[in-house]
């Protein structure tokens, strides 16, 4: 970035601005989430708004001339920081949008890392390509996680699921609710995703995921009607995937996980079976979903079910 360019952008505290600063920028962000990703990003746009007039979301905005073109924001959650987003629309006044994301980022990082009492940071990219702003997190000393964006197109009729012998398969209720922490924190330990979060590693931390998928609009809308559990014999919760609506026809698997006792029996298949057979009457187009790139067995499946990578983003863990 030259010398000019450098005078023209600064990098000011997020809470200085209210909704209407934001929200042609936001309106941007929608736009480009809804021609990559097919996701429309309006709901969780308008709740990143309403913190704004609050004054309760920390972060950082880009402004050129009076104008905020880009911005990155991050929670605190307990004693660890989660960066929630960031964005930078193109032409922002003829500067480098990869120096500005830069800048965000690093002060960002710089902030959290010096807040007192954080000891972890974790920061997942979605709409970025993988590298694309991994220089300020590996410069500060970063692991970097590649995971893959899939999606299956849901067009055109499929044989229904069958259910392997050890389980049944029914619709996810509200009942489920503290049993799925469970099952996730079960399906979770010593596995490869509870390094990149650790709200899986613990109960409490496993409800407060489940919070924040089933009651916030951060990851879709919650869509009960497509989501479902694999009870065992007895009853008990053996397997849970939850499935959130994205577009009004795209849906999006937050969740899948069988406890380890019940993998190689295909319970995750037909859980997503039933999945993808509930989507498809409700003339859904498309299912997509998050995988990590080193969780080869669920990279598999998914690909034999037909998913294809769309795109591999990055994760980022910063343990203090």
């Amino acid at each position: 970035m030259s010398v000019l360019q450098e005078t023209l952008v600064e990098i000011l505290d997020l809470r200085h601005f209210s909704s209407a600063d934001l929200r042609p920028l936001l309106e941007d962000e929608i736009q480009v989430w809804g021609n990559a990703l097919c996701w429309d990003y309006s709901s969780s746009a308008e709740m990143i708004l309403r913190y704004m007039d609050a004054k309760f979301l920390p972060g950082y905005a880009a402004v050129s001339r009076g104008r905020v073109f880009g911005y990155s924001f991050f929670v605190y959650e307990n004693s660890k920081g989660v960066i929630g987003d960031l964005f930078v629309s193109e032409g922002g006044n003829g500067t480098d949008r990869e120096e500005v994301e830069r800048r965000l980022l690093t002060h960002v990082i710089e902030t959290l890392q010096q807040s007192p009492g954080v000891h972890r940071i974790e920061a997942q990219l979605l709409a970025h390509e993988t590298g694309a702003a991994a220089k300020p997190f590996l410069s500060q000393g970063f692991s970097r996680h590649p995971r893959l964006f899939m999606t299956l197109p849901l067009v055109g009729s499929e044989a229904g699921p069958t259910t392997p012998s050890k389980v049944a398969i029914r619709r996810w209720t509200e009942q489920d609710y503290q049993p799925s922490a469970g099952v996730i924190t079960s399906a979770y330990r010593n596995h490869v995703d509870s390094e990149i979060n650790d709200q899986y590693r613990t109960l409490t931390g496993s409800l407060r995921f489940l919070n924040n998928i089933v009651r916030f609009p951060g990851c879709g809308t919650f869509d009960p009607e497509s989501s479902f559990v694999a009870l065992d014999r007895a009853q008990a919760l053996a397997g849970v995937i939850l499935c959130s609506r994205v577009r009004h026809d795209v849906g999006h698997v937050t969740q899948i996980c069988v406890l380890p006792e019940y993998r190689s029996y295909g319970v995750g298949k037909a859980m997503l079976a039933a999945t993808v057979q509930n989507l498809r009457q409700r003339k859904f187009s498309s299912l997509s979903l998050t995988v990590t790139e080193a969780n080869t067995r669920a990279v598999e499946l998914y690909r034999r079910l037909g998913f294809e990578t769309k795109r591999v983003f990055d994760a980022f863990v910063w343990e203090g």
